[in-house]
C-alpha cells in the first residue's frame, strides 16, 4: 500500500464505511458522499483510485487475479449491482443505496463543469468516443474535456497515450476498456499517471454514447437490468449471465451455511 492509499484508507468517511462482503471490500457510501470525495481527491490533488462492484465483478475476480487487485487495491469501492446490494444487505451490510459506476460518471461530468476540472476519457470506439464528445458538448457546455483516446491502440503505443494524458493536465480520467484489459493498463500505470481521479467505467461510454440502450428505471429498480441487457444481445451474454449469476447464488448460499456454522 503507498502514500495515498494509506491517507484514503484513514479518511474519517472511508474508514468508518468500509466493509467486506464475500472476501471483497466494500464501501456503504450514497452517490453525494462518492462524488465529495471525489471533489476532495481533485481540489487537493490527491491521487484517488475508484471502481465498482456488481455481481459479474464479484464472481469474475476469484479467477482473474489482476481483476482482484484491482478491486482489493482502489481507495473507494462503491456498490454498483443490485444483485451485491441485496446480497450484502442480507448478510448485515448497512448499504445505503446502489452507486453506480454510469451514474457516478455522469455525476462526475456535471461536477467537473461546475469546478472547472478537466476529464480525460480513454477507451470505446472512435466513434463511440465521438458520440460521447457530442453529447458532453450539449449537455455541458462549459466543460473543457482535456483530451479524448479511443481503446484501439497497441502494447507499443501505451506509453505514449500515457504521456498524452499526462501533458493534458487532465484532473480526471475514465478508462472505458473490457476486462481485463482495463486492469492491466491501470496496474503498468497507475503510479505513471498524474490524473488525480481515476476510474474504470466498463461500457459506460457505450451507454452515454448512444450505442447501448440503458434499462428503464423500473427495471433496475427490480435488479432486472441484466435481463434488459440480454434481451439486447442474447447471443452474446445470455450464456455469460447465466454462469455469473448461478455463481453468484451459489456464493451467497456457501455464505449463509457459513454464517450458520460459525453460529
Amino acid at each position: 500500500m503507498n502514500a495515498h492509499n494509506r491517507e484514503w484508507s484513514q479518511h474519517p468517511l472511508l474508514h468508518s464505511r468500509r466493509g467486506e462482503f464475500l472476501g471483497t471490500p466494500i464501501h456503504a457510501l450514497t452517490m453525494q458522499e462518492t462524488l465529495s470525495i471525489a471533489d476532495e481527491a481533485m481540489a487537493n490533488g490527491r491521487p484517488l483510485h475508484h471502481i465498482v462492484v456488481n455481481v459479474s465483478k464479484l464472481v469474475n475476480m476469484r479467477k482473474n487475479d489482476e481483476l482482484r487487485e484491482d478491486v482489493i487495491s482502489a481507495d473507494i469501492i462503491n456498490v454498483d449491482g443490485k444483485g451485491v446490494l441485496w446480497g450484502a444487505r442480507l448478510f448485515g451490510h448497512s448499504l445505503p443505496e446502489r452507486v453506480t459506476g454510469i451514474d457516478v460518471m455522469t455525476n462526475l461530468f456535471r461536477l467537473c463543469e461546475e469546478r472547472g476540472y478537466r476529464p480525460f476519457l480513454l477507451g470505446a470506439e472512435r466513434d463511440v468516443l465521438d458520440a460521447v464528445l457530442r453529447r458532453l458538448g450539449a449537455v455541458h457546455p462549459r466543460l473543457s474535456v482535456a483530451g479524448a483516446q479511443d481503446g484501439y491502440f497497441r502494447e507499443d503505443q501505451e506509453a505514449a497515450i500515457v504521456d498524452a494524458i499526462n501533458a493534458s493536465g487532465a484532473d480526471c480520467l475514465f478508462v472505458a476498456m473490457p476486462t481485463p484489459r482495463k486492469e492491466r493498463f491501470l496496474k503498468k500505470y497507475r503510479k505513471e499517471l498524474k490524473p488525480n481521479f481515476v476510474m474504470g467505467v466498463g461500457g459506460s461510454f457505450d451507454v452515454y454514447g448512444g450505442k447501448v440502450a440503458r434499462a428503464p428505471k423500473i427495471v433496475q429498480a427490480m435488479g432486472l437490468e441484466w435481463l434488459f441487457r440480454v434481451a439486447q444481445e442474447p447471443k452474446r451474454l445470455w450464456r455469460r449471465y447465466y454462469e455469473t449469476n448461478t455463481t453468484y447464488a451459489a456464493l451467497l448460499w456457501q455464505e449463509f451455511w457459513g454464517c450458520r456454522s460459525r453460529r
